[in-house]
């Protein structure tokens, strides 16, 4: 009989990695980064148990998206939320969400990648998202992810 490996808290290490997003495609990025947050890149993969690691990006305003035959993905994709209240449905485009907003952009695409439940709540808090060049976490010497 064949026993399965499950990694105890002591044995997961957890590393930092650093992503460029200047002029990358949204959502294969989106899908590097939540691979990285899975912890899939990691020869003791378990599901359910979080292995992953943490992901810095930078430059989360300058990331591209392609566009369809007939429309502009910028201006067709849109981000809805809703207040709570009766007629309290509010609306963004891609294109206003990452003038304004481009962390939102790519945690909402990655989010999207992640389990919905407590297990992709606590990865997504891993993901660290900059617009520009510079980040806080030098002390954690995060390598590039390639």
């Amino acid at each position: 009989m064949f026993k399965s490996y499950y990694p105890k808290a002591s044995e997961i290490d957890r590393g930092w990695w650093v992503v460029d997003a200047k002029g990358q495609i949204l959502g294969r990025l989106a899908t590097r980064i939540a691979r990285t947050l899975l912890g899939k890149h990691k020869p003791t993969f378990t599901p359910g148990v979080e292995m992953g690691d943490y992901v810095i990006v930078l430059n989360a305003g300058a990331v591209a998206v392609t566009g369809t035959r007939t429309n502009s993905r910028l201006s067709t994709k849109s981000y809805h939320h809703h207040s709570g209240y009766p007629g309290g449905l509010k609306t963004i485009s891609l294109r206003d969400q990452l003038a304004t907003h481009p962390d939102r952009a790519i945690r909402a695409a990655v989010w999207g990648m992640l389990p919905h439940n407590r297990m992709g709540r606590s990865l997504l808090k891993r993901l660290k998202i900059y617009v520009g060049d510079e980040h806080p976490h030098l002390m954690q010497k995060p390598e590039p992810l390639t």
